[in-house]
Protein backbone atom coordinates (compact mmCIF):
# COMPACT_ATOMS: atom_id res chain seq x y z
CA UNK A 1 0.00 0.00 0.00
CA UNK A 2 1.12 3.46 -0.99
CA UNK A 3 2.59 5.57 2.21
CA UNK A 4 0.36 8.56 1.20
CA UNK A 5 -2.50 5.84 1.73
CA UNK A 6 -1.60 5.38 5.61
CA UNK A 7 -1.13 8.60 6.16
CA UNK A 8 -4.69 9.57 4.98
CA UNK A 9 -6.14 6.65 7.31
CA UNK A 10 -3.65 8.09 10.19
CA UNK A 11 -4.95 11.17 9.92
CA UNK A 12 -8.41 10.31 9.66
CA UNK A 13 -8.22 8.01 12.79
CA UNK A 14 -6.79 10.63 14.54
CA UNK A 15 -9.33 13.17 13.66
CA UNK A 16 -11.85 10.16 15.01
CA UNK A 17 -10.35 10.67 18.15
CA UNK A 18 -12.78 14.18 18.41
CA UNK A 19 -15.65 11.92 17.98
CA UNK A 20 -14.74 9.65 21.12
CA UNK A 21 -13.93 12.04 23.86
CA UNK A 22 -12.43 11.31 26.60
CA UNK A 23 -11.45 7.98 25.64
CA UNK A 24 -8.00 7.96 24.02
CA UNK A 25 -8.46 4.79 22.20
CA UNK A 26 -8.89 5.95 18.30
CA UNK A 27 -5.86 8.15 18.31
CA UNK A 28 -3.25 5.64 18.98
CA UNK A 29 -4.35 3.51 16.03
CA UNK A 30 -4.07 6.79 14.27
CA UNK A 31 -0.85 7.86 15.74
CA UNK A 32 0.52 3.57 14.49
CA UNK A 33 -1.07 4.41 10.69
CA UNK A 34 1.57 7.89 10.42
CA UNK A 35 4.54 5.61 11.70
CA UNK A 36 3.77 3.15 9.06
CA UNK A 37 3.44 5.69 6.54
CA UNK A 38 6.64 7.22 7.44
CA UNK A 39 8.06 3.92 7.68
CA UNK A 40 6.56 3.19 4.73
CA UNK A 41 7.97 6.78 2.40
CA UNK A 42 11.20 5.98 3.26
CA UNK A 43 11.06 2.27 1.78
CA UNK A 44 11.71 0.46 4.97
CA UNK A 45 8.41 -1.49 4.48
CA UNK A 46 7.30 -1.91 1.38
CA UNK A 47 5.79 -5.87 1.74
CA UNK A 48 1.63 -4.68 2.44
CA UNK A 49 1.74 -7.87 5.11
CA UNK A 50 4.81 -6.02 6.68
CA UNK A 51 2.77 -2.86 6.63
CA UNK A 52 -0.30 -4.69 8.15
CA UNK A 53 2.19 -6.12 10.56
CA UNK A 54 3.65 -3.19 11.84
CA UNK A 55 0.66 -1.10 12.15
CA UNK A 56 -0.94 -4.17 14.30
CA UNK A 57 2.21 -3.37 16.73
CA UNK A 58 2.10 -0.07 16.55
CA UNK A 59 -1.26 0.19 17.46
CA UNK A 60 -1.47 -2.33 20.65
CA UNK A 61 1.83 -1.50 21.58
CA UNK A 62 1.27 2.49 21.92
CA UNK A 63 -2.56 1.91 23.69
CA UNK A 64 -0.98 -0.55 25.94
CA UNK A 65 2.14 1.88 27.26
CA UNK A 66 0.82 5.32 26.68
CA UNK A 67 -3.08 4.92 27.25
CA UNK A 68 -3.06 4.93 31.02
CA UNK A 69 -0.36 7.47 31.68
CA UNK A 70 -2.32 10.04 29.11
CA UNK A 71 -5.25 9.62 31.04
CA UNK A 72 -3.77 10.24 34.27
CA UNK A 73 -2.50 12.92 33.40
CA UNK A 74 -5.31 14.57 31.82
CA UNK A 75 -7.02 13.98 34.97
CA UNK A 76 -4.76 15.64 37.10
CA UNK A 77 -4.37 18.77 34.94
CA UNK A 78 -8.10 18.81 34.87
CA UNK A 79 -10.14 21.77 36.67
CA UNK A 80 -11.81 21.12 39.37
CA UNK A 81 -15.91 21.59 39.12
CA UNK A 82 -17.58 22.71 41.66
CA UNK A 83 -19.84 20.74 44.01
CA UNK A 84 -23.59 21.52 43.96
CA UNK A 85 -24.03 20.05 47.50
CA UNK A 86 -21.64 22.70 49.09
CA UNK A 87 -25.33 24.56 49.24
CA UNK A 88 -26.69 22.44 51.46
CA UNK A 89 -26.82 24.95 54.55
CA UNK A 90 -26.75 27.76 52.82
CA UNK A 91 -29.23 30.48 53.46
CA UNK A 92 -31.76 31.03 50.62
CA UNK A 93 -34.98 33.51 50.02
CA UNK A 94 -38.29 32.39 49.17
CA UNK A 95 -39.62 34.00 46.40
CA UNK A 96 -43.64 33.35 47.55
CA UNK A 97 -45.05 31.60 50.23
CA UNK A 98 -44.29 27.87 50.58
CA UNK A 99 -46.98 25.36 52.10
CA UNK A 100 -45.30 22.06 53.11
CA UNK A 101 -44.07 20.05 50.17
CA UNK A 102 -44.77 22.98 47.72
CA UNK A 103 -42.52 23.82 44.99
CA UNK A 104 -41.71 27.35 44.30
CA UNK A 105 -39.10 29.77 43.76
CA UNK A 106 -36.21 31.01 45.89
CA UNK A 107 -33.59 33.38 45.55
CA UNK A 108 -29.80 31.44 46.54
CA UNK A 109 -26.67 33.42 45.63
CA UNK A 110 -27.93 35.97 43.75
CA UNK A 111 -30.03 33.13 41.44
CA UNK A 112 -33.25 31.89 41.40
CA UNK A 113 -33.49 28.24 42.40
CA UNK A 114 -36.63 25.94 41.73
CA UNK A 115 -37.32 25.05 45.72
CA UNK A 116 -40.01 22.60 47.87
CA UNK A 117 -40.51 23.14 50.93
CA UNK A 118 -39.28 20.03 52.65
CA UNK A 119 -40.09 20.78 56.39
CA UNK A 120 -44.13 20.48 57.98
CA UNK A 121 -44.62 24.22 58.54
CA UNK A 122 -45.34 27.00 55.72
CA UNK A 123 -42.55 29.21 54.39
CA UNK A 124 -43.32 33.12 54.33
CA UNK A 125 -42.63 34.81 50.96
CA UNK A 126 -39.68 37.11 51.75
CA UNK A 127 -38.95 34.53 54.61
CA UNK A 128 -35.58 32.93 55.22
CA UNK A 129 -34.48 29.69 55.25
CA UNK A 130 -31.94 27.36 55.11
CA UNK A 131 -30.88 24.37 52.34
CA UNK A 132 -30.94 20.87 53.68
CA UNK A 133 -30.72 18.64 50.64
CA UNK A 134 -30.22 19.52 46.64
CA UNK A 135 -31.73 17.24 44.10
CA UNK A 136 -31.09 17.65 40.36
CA UNK A 137 -31.88 21.66 40.03
CA UNK A 138 -34.08 21.53 43.08
CA UNK A 139 -33.36 23.02 46.51
CA UNK A 140 -34.72 21.36 49.88
CA UNK A 141 -35.62 24.07 52.43
CA UNK A 142 -36.85 24.90 55.83
CA UNK A 143 -37.45 27.34 57.42
CA UNK A 144 -34.66 29.22 59.67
Amino acid sequence: MSWWLWAVVGLALAAGEILTPGSFFVIFFGLAGLVVAVLAAFGLAEALWLQILLFSIFSVASLLLFRNPLLRWMARHARPTPEIDTLVGEIAVASASLAPGEVGQAQLRGSAWNARNGSQSPIAAGGRCRVTRVEGLVIWLEPE
